[in-house]
Order: structure tokens, then C-alpha cells, then sequence
């Protein structure tokens, strides 16, 4: 991604605990929060989103994108 953007600043953050309210915390400052989506798994047009997507989705203070999982 950073190759192909070059110029978009990427923080990739390993941490423990609950991911959704660290998500959430961490958007009172950024800019964009990407959150990935479960890939399909019962119909072919079904949107299941994980519940830390739909968390973040709920809270965030940020933009964010949901991106569906490759493959």
C-alpha cells in the first residue's frame, strides 16, 4: 500500500486489548479509519460486518472505510 501511495502516512499499531474501543479512542485524532468486512458467507450479496466494524462504525469520531476482505 505504501509503495503505491506514497504519500498517504500509514500507522499500523499492534496492540493489546479490546480493538473496537482502542478504534474508537485512536479516531478523536485521525483522519480515516479502515475497518475490513467479512467476505461473503451465506449469500452472494450479504454485508456481514464484523462487530468491531460495526462498532467503529457506530463510534468513530472520523471518517471510516469498510473494505471487503480479498479473495
Amino acid at each position: 500500500m505504501t509503495r503505491r501511495y506514497p504519500d498517504v502516512t500509514v500507522a499500523a499499531v499492534v496492540a493489546p486489548g479490546d480493538p473496537a474501543g482502542r478504534l474508537v479512542t485512536v479516531s478523536q485524532r485521525a483522519e480515516l479509519i479502515v475497518v475490513g468486512r467479512h467476505r461473503r458467507r451465506l449469500r452472494a450479496d450479504s454485508l456481514l460486518m464484523g462487530s468491531v466494524s460495526n462498532a467503529v462504525l457506530l463510534h468513530a469520531l472520523c471518517p471510516v472505510a469498510v473494505v471487503p476482505a480479498q479473495g
